[in-house]
């Protein structure tokens, strides 16, 4: 048996490369040395490299905001026997302006330092997963049973959660079996070193409440389902894996807390860290966030080497004003004038990324809309003029949604979607041209052809004899149909963008493409039309017959009048 599963030297990443496009495992430091090579993470889905992601973030994160592009420690920061500390005359704008200076450094040379890989090999005793006094992401048997009840100690083999629950891929309980899962009965118990390591993170972040050991506490608690289960990511895709860390590397703290960087495995014991976690106390710093558990998990490994998880629910954060995160929309709350992180639904699994276009980017002064840290970020780049001329940036938003369920929580869907538009265009500022006002202007009355074409279906479905609920039912079936099939053609239209062009010209032509989508959607209808849709029936007052040819000849007229 292995006695020893190191991740920085270890292959466990999984990545795609650009030259071979073939998928390949490779370790902490081969993924920072050779990152320009890889295209993209590579992993069991998609969700699972977002958290990977902001692993690789938060290692990143830790070391630059100690470090220069010159490999010398920040002259304002002082090393201590305790951990970090700052100068207590500096001030936080100075802070950001050697942070920025350190980043286009690094982002010019297209590599990173030798700080990051001295930190990787003086901290690998963080991250060996097999290590019995410090394993990665676990906390040791001893550690374990002095937080949990009696009846809950390791040795009584009580209180653990399955491999094939950890899996995502699976997401299998013992009581609730998996119909479409994609291993076999007599595998989905196995998993390698590496395939487990990812999927350890992975479950930091997505976890669910199925789970029922508690951390002994003076008060009731509510479980952590998982961060990234708490928010709506959004993320800034690169052209290779050094550009996705880069634009994804917010160096921009807004006070000294966000300065000094203190990921989980810095901590001077995981006792401590339970304990503040137990206390309610939030992440103020990136790293701490990104490194964040739901869980206090202990593992076993058995003579096959597959790991017996023992794991201990901890508490929830709160996240209200936790702008220190920045992968996410906010949702404002005006009763409580806060904001809070916004959480993907499995009824809004429908609406595309475009559609929500004002939640990523700020297109008026409002109280409603608070922009996400990521999209800020890049904001600061384009106006220090870091980016490429031209740069085409891609936001993605990735995760997972669960089934919506208070004793469960268990993934009900995985969600990928994304926008693409130009720098330049994103970021406008130009008063009389102010691209960002415009689209979202468009995306209204996009809006307003689908609420007529949502109208158009409802009728349809009453003419068919439906009720009121069938015939709304029908209609958004129907409708979802319909934006499907403008999520291409609006985004080609919005990659399109380039601050130069005429903003009522590209309008009318987005405007011109929308109504001929959406009389072709209705003529699909009316193709297909039954006897019944074609004879129709009379309206209340006898005079007219209302049949799909008078619902198409309305749909016409309230397009054009909302398109004129």
């Amino acid at each position: 048996m292995k006695q020893s599963f190191n991740l920085v030297s270890e292959p466990w990443i999984k990545v795609s490369e650009i030259q071979t496009n073939q998928v390949t495992k490779v370790s902490l430091l081969e993924l920072f040395a050779r990152a320009g090579d890889f295209r993209e993470l590579a992993g069991d889905m998609r969700a699972q490299d977002l958290a990977i992601l902001r692993f690789l973030l938060a290692i990143l994160t830790t070391v630059y905001s100690r470090f220069d592009a010159n490999d010398e420690m920040y002259e304002w920061l002082e090393r201590r026997d305790d951990g970090w500390a700052l100068d207590e005359d500096i001030d936080v704008l100075d802070i950001q302006k050697d942070f920025l200076k350190t980043w286009k450094r690094i982002y010019k040379s297209k590599g990173f330092t030798s700080p990051l890989f001295d930190y990787l090999k003086e901290n690998e005793d963080s991250f060996d997963l097999l290590s019995k006094e410090n394993p990665f992401y676990q906390v040791t048997e001893s550690v374990y049973d002095s937080f949990v009840p009696a009846n809950k100690k390791v040795s009584l083999g009580k209180g653990t959660v399955s491999v094939k629950q950890i899996n995502r891929l699976i997401s299998e309980s013992n009581n609730s079996p998996s119909v479409f899962s994609p291993k076999t009965s007599s595998s989905k118990e196995k998993l390698t070193l590496d395939e487990f390591s990812r999927w350890l993170i992975s479950y930091q972040n997505f976890t669910g409440v199925t789970d029922k050991t508690r951390i002994n506490a003076k008060e009731k608690y509510h479980f952590s389902s998982g961060w990234l289960y708490s928010i709506n990511p959004v993320l800034a895709k690169g052209s290779n894996m050094f550009e996705t860390l880069m634009l994804n590397l917010v160096l921009d703290p807004k006070n000294e807390k966000e300065v000094l960087q203190r990921p989980v495995w810095e901590f001077p014991n995981m006792k401590e860290y339970i304990n503040e976690r137990m206390k309610g106390q939030t992440p103020s710093n990136i790293a701490e966030l990104y490194t964040v558990w739901s869980r206090m998990l202990h593992v076993k490994w058995d003579e096959k080497q597959q790991p017996i998880i023992f794991t201990a629910g901890l508490s929830k954060n709160d996240g209200t004003d936790m702008f220190v995160e920045p992968m996410t929309t906010w949702k404002y709350d005006p009763k409580e004038a806060h904001y809070r992180p916004a959480t993907k639904w499995i009824k809004s699994l429908g609406k595309s990324m475009w559609r929500n276009f004002g939640q990523y980017v700020q297109v008026e002064s409002s109280d409603d809309v608070h922009e996400p840290g990521i999209v800020k970020w890049l904001r600061t780049l384009q106006d220090e003029d870091y980016l490429p001329e031209g740069m085409l940036l891609n936001l993605e938003t990735v995760g997972l949604v669960s089934d919506g369920n208070t004793t469960s929580q268990s993934p009900a869907a995985e969600v990928y979607d994304n926008l693409r538009i130009e720098a330049d265009v994103l970021f406008d500022e130009n008063a009389e041209r102010f691209w960002p006002g415009r689209i979202e202007g468009t995306i209204k009355v996009t809006q307003k052809v689908g609420d007529d074409f949502w109208s158009f279906a409802r009728n349809l479905g009453e003419l068919r004899g439906l009720d009121k609920d069938g015939a709304s039912n029908f209609a958004g079936s129907l409708s979802s149909k319909f934006y499907d099939s403008l999520n291409k053609p609006f985004n080609d239209w919005l990659a399109n963008l380039r601050v130069g062009q005429e903003p009522d010209e590209e309008i009318n032509m987005w405007k011109k493409q929308l109504r001929l989508l959406a009389l072709d959607a209705g003529r699909e209808l009316v193709q297909a039309a039954s006897p019944r849709d074609i004879s129709g029936v009379r309206s209340d007052d006898g005079k007219t017959v209302i049949n799909i040819f008078v619902l198409y000849n309305k749909l016409e007229r309230f397009v054009y009048k909302d398109l004129k």
